[in-house]
Order: structure tokens, then C-alpha cells, then sequence
């Protein structure tokens, strides 16, 4: 036990937590703007011209679900940060999540910048097993981390459904 009766495997410091949440923070709010940025000027435009699935979700329901996601994100990353810098596992943990981070904004650079639902396909294969990767390496770093992602996988899950579905239904795009 540290002098402040907390376990030192773990930042207690106001200035080191705060240090650690920016640092998880920073990342996860990078993607979301970069995916943003390449997101926001073709949804009324190109992606609303293309041919959609039975299964494809308002408009509206995309900025609510990421951005649960997104809070999902980093808390799980601060939880990982937060561990001891020896922790088993935890600097793959950390590894595979930037991996992870840098597909997510890649994917609408790809999808919607650059019109390419096919493309963006593989991306998002990439991404899910990038993902699947991050929730089992958080996992065995903490426990909740590790759960924190699954509704992430769930949703790419059903995302990869629906740009591969996009595809099949605008070859020419």
C-alpha cells in the first residue's frame, strides 16, 4: 500500500489521473474528428444517393451510437493506461488499440472521402479484427476494459454487414 493507503498498482494522483485520462481521451477523439471531417460533407450528397439494405439505420442513430462508443473507448483505454507501465500484456494492449484507432478513422476516409464502399470493406474486415484483438488484450490486462469492447465489436459487426451490403447494392460506387 502507498502512503495514501491506495495500491500502487494503480495512478492515484489527481495530476497523474488527469494526466492518463487526456492521453486516453486525445486518441479516441482524434479518430472521431478525422472520421468527421471526411464523414460530414458526403452524407447529404454521395451517401445519400446510394442505394441502401433493408437493415440500414436512420441518419440520426449513427452520432448517439459512436459517441457512446467512443466514451466506451477511452474509458477502457484509461483503465488500461492506468496499470502498472509492467503489467503483463499491457504495452500489446496498447499497441493493438492504436492499430484499431488509426483503422476507425481510416475507414470514412476510405468509405466516404473517397467513395470507395469496396475498399472500405477491407478496412473494416481489418478493423474488426483489430477490435476483436484490443477487447481480448485489454481483457487480460482488465477485465472491464476487455468488456467494454464488445458492444464496439457488435456494432462493427453489424457495420461490416451493412458496407458490404452497400457494395453488393452500388457496384459502380
Amino acid at each position: 500500500m502507498s502512503a495514501h493507503g491506495a495500491s500502487p498498482t494503480r495512478s492515484t494522483s489527481t495530476a497523474g489521473t488527469l494526466r492518463l485520462a487526456l492521453a486516453a481521451i486525445a486518441p479516441v477523439l482524434a479518430a472521431a474528428v478525422l472520421g468527421s471531417i471526411a464523414t460530414r460533407p458526403n452524407i447529404t450528397g454521395w451517401y445519400a444517393q446510394l442505394e441502401k439494405p433493408w437493415f440500414n439505420p436512420p441518419n440520426w442513430l449513427f452520432g448517439p451510437v459512436w459517441t457512446a462508443l467512443y466514451v466506451a473507448m477511452a474509458y477502457s483505454f484509461w483503465r488500461v493506461l492506468r496499470t502498472p507501465r509492467d503489467a503483463r500484456g499491457r504495452s500489446r494492449a496498447i499497441g493493438v488499440f492504436f492499430a484499431q484507432m488509426t483503422l476507425n478513422a481510416a475507414w470514412s476516409w476510405v468509405f466516404f472521402w473517397a467513395h470507395s464502399p469496396r475498399a472500405a470493406l477491407v478496412v473494416i474486415v481489418l478493423l474488426w479484427i483489430c477490435i476483436a484483438a484490443t477487447a481480448a488484450a485489454f481483457w487480460r490486462v482488465d477485465k472491464i476494459a476487455g468488456w467494454l469492447f464488445v458492444p464496439y465489436l457488435a456494432w462493427v459487426s453489424y457495420a461490416t454487414a451493412l458496407n458490404a451490403a452497400l457494395a453488393a447494392l452500388n457496384p459502380s460506387a
